[in-house]
């Protein structure tokens, strides 16, 4: 039986009109390395973006799950390597939430890490022409809830599956509305990227030994 991936991306938020995390993942092939691709758009909404998520798992049963948000500001797309079992909204989600200081699941641990090989997919990403790096942080908002929440959910309910969550910058058309330096990539290089880290993720059971590491 041949792979399948779950790919999800966020609905636009905060005011926006779009978000490049969805125009990015719709923009994927059906299929990468002979893997059926299915794309699925979840809510900016605590709980809601998380439950969207598990339910087009068990309805998929994926062998591989990649969770893409929006991290505006930065200037590269950036595979996660930790989420954390912690809430606190700097704004509120599109329905009003705004949690401060809570845990996402209240018996979990305190964190997971990416099931996916990060390093080799954003090592890959850069030696397609498309910048990428490693990030340690997911932030405290809807993103780094689900990407939690789907690897609680991976470890507890879908052990066989594996799983992670990546940034994009924003879009060139949001820079436009944005102060002059403004990071920002086309939709079409990030959707190149997902493909090229979705690939990676593919081929690589276990991650590559490269130094991604920061000082602060």
């Amino acid at each position: 039986m041949s792979a399948r991936m779950l790919v999800t991306g966020f609905q636009p938020f905060g005011g926006a009109t779009m978000n490049p995390a969805w125009e990015a993942v719709r923009r994927l092939p059906d299929t990468i390395g002979g893997a059926e691709v299915v794309k699925v758009e979840i809510p900016v909404v605590f709980g809601r973006a998380s439950a969207a998520v598990d339910a087009a798992i068990e309805a998929n049963r994926p062998d591989i799950v990649l969770c893409v948000g929006q991290a505006g500001g930065r200037c590269k797309i950036t595979p996660e390597f930790v989420g954390i079992n912690y809430i606190d909204a700097r704004i509120p989600d599109n329905e009003g939430n705004q949690p401060l200081a809570k845990r996402v699941v209240e018996d979990g641990p305190d964190a997971y890490f990416s099931t996916l090989p990060v390093r080799a997919m954003a090592q890959a990403m850069n030696d397609a022409g498309v910048p990428a790096a490693v990030s340690f942080t997911a932030g405290t908002y809807v993103c780094n809830d689900v990407m939690y929440a789907l690897l609680h959910s991976l470890a507890t309910r879908f052990p066989g599956t594996r799983g992670a969550f990546l940034h994009v910058p924003y879009a060139t058309e949001q820079a436009t509305q944005l102060p002059a330096d403004t990071p920002s990539m086309p939709i079409e290089t990030m959707a190149k990227g997902l493909e090229v880290a979705l690939a990676a993720a593919l081929e690589h059971m276990e991650d590559v030994a490269l130094s991604v590491g920061t000082t602060h």
